[in-house]
């Protein structure tokens, strides 16, 4: 019988994407040594595009010269996957969690991450589905609906996943989302008929919804953001 599993989710507002690459990288640190549980970030960023460690800018179809006009930054990342987006009105979650503790494999991992937008979006009557075979990812028929993108590293994991509730789609027609041509992206207004709630309340389904696919006992809510963030300043 396995012991019980306890999760902290961060309810981290909106965050500036360097900021939330330190704070991960000290939250991974802390995690290997064993110092904090399995803990997820639950947050929102300004505009941002982001590339993953395989660096194809060419799927940035907008000079970099630009993306200061439309508002944007652009950051490079150690994380699997091409370039997405990031921006207000998305749920993101960033889990830094022990694979070894669950006893699950970077594959499971990913399919799992998967398998939570789909229990999501089943709560708004909307049939999402796993990419077909080199599309990661959640897909409204062929349209993709939240995005995933994750590093592990001595098995502990760090970036994560990315739900469009209601975002400016237009910031999508300057890349190849995720690297995939001839596609569209949508979002989660876009797809049900359903009246949806408060983002506060949308983001935390999404986390039950998470917390569930990966069995998680016990989920303890954190309300303030400045005693993760303002900690990470005074490094």
């Amino acid at each position: 019988m396995r012991s019980p599993r306890t999760l902290e989710v961060w309810k981290l507002g909106t965050v500036n994407y360097l900021k939330s690459l330190k704070l991960q990288d000290k939250l991974v640190s802390e995690r290997k040594a064993q110092r904090i549980p399995d803990t997820l970030l639950s947050l929102q960023h300004p505009p941002t595009y982001t590339l993953g460690k395989r660096r194809t800018d060419h799927n940035l179809l907008i000079p970099e010269s630009e993306l200061t006009k439309i508002g944007a930054e652009l950051h490079y990342t150690q994380r699997g996957g091409d370039i997405t987006f990031h921006g207000p009105h998305q749920a993101i979650l960033y889990p830094i969690i022990s694979l070894r503790s669950i006893g699950i494999g970077a594959r499971c991992y990913v399919e799992t991450l998967e398998r939570s937008m789909i229990d999501f979006a089943s709560i708004y009557g909307v049939k999402a589905r796993a990419g077909n075979k080199c599309e990661t990812g959640v897909w409204v028929g062929d349209r993709k609906i939240g995005a995933i993108g994750v590093r592990i590293s001595s098995g502990i994991t760090c970036h994560g996943l990315a739900f469009n509730i209601d975002p400016d789609l237009k910031y999508f027609e300057h890349i190849v989302p995720c690297g995939i041509a001839d596609k569209e992206v949508t979002s989660l207004r876009r797809e049900t008929d359903a009246l949806l709630p408060s983002e506060e309340t949308i983001h935390e389904q999404l986390v039950s919804c998470w917390a569930k696919a990966f069995s998680y006992d016990d989920v303890v809510w954190k309300e303030d953001p400045s005693v993760i963030l303002d900690s990470q300043d005074n490094k």
